[in-house]
């Protein structure tokens, strides 16, 4: 699968915002939209206004660099979620949210989605009991995600398991018992990523 290999906080700066890529380095002052908080290129501290496509266009870009992904696989996505019952933009969250490696960032292990789609790439994780390498794997409700028993003597997992996250209400437990749990799907409410679905939908319904 094709993967993104540049510099993470030029993304940000492309859309205006932390989209919080690098994890810690976010929060400090190395945080490159701290210090040039415009977007990239020659032209990048020109204002222009956007169209309504743009602004569409836009929408789109930061949901897929927020869950790490370029167009081909997003565009999956958003027709698997057209295609179910419900609201099209609240589905398609839903299904980037039971993502393995958002799971495994919103239960704390890895500071960022980035990180913890290569912990899953590396193995460290069961799911059901059995070994799921795959990022891109959409776990269902009541799937257990363990830390491997080899894995779990790893100072990096020690580290996860020092400083514990607070959990989304459709998540239980916690990096210290080097287990997790889905326990429903997740709600609109409960996704606090900066993303307006109405408009991906409205931009891919053209």
């Amino acid at each position: 699968m094709a993967r993104y290999t540049g510099a993470s906080c030029r993304l940000c700066r492309r859309e205006g915002l932390k989209l919080f890529l690098k994890g810690d380095r976010c929060y400090t002052d190395k945080c490159a939209f701290a210090r040039r908080g415009y977007a990239p290129g020659q032209h990048g501290q020109s204002r222009k206004k956007l169209s309504n496509y743009g602004v569409q266009l836009r929408e789109k870009q930061k949901a897929k660099r927020i869950y790490g992904m370029l167009e081909g696989q997003f565009r999956t996505y958003y027709e698997k979620a057209d295609k179910k019952r419900g609201i099209t933009g609240e589905n398609l969250l839903k299904l980037l949210e039971m993502r393995l490696d958002n799971v495994v960032f919103r239960l704390g292990y890895g500071n960022s989605r980035k990180e913890s789609r290569q912990l899953v790439t590396h193995g460290h994780f069961l799911v059901n009991g059995q070994k799921v390498d795959i990022p891109s794997y959409i776990l269902s409700v009541n799937d257990v995600i363990t830390v491997s028993e080899k894995s779990r003597a790893s100072e990096k997992f020690k580290v996860f398991a020092e400083n514990p996250r607070t959990l989304p209400k459709w998540i239980s437990g916690n990096v210290e018992s080097f287990e997790g749990k889905v326990i429903s799907e997740p709600a609109r409410e409960d996704i606090d990523v900066p993303v307006n679905e109405t408009l991906i939908v409205e931009l891919y319904s053209k």
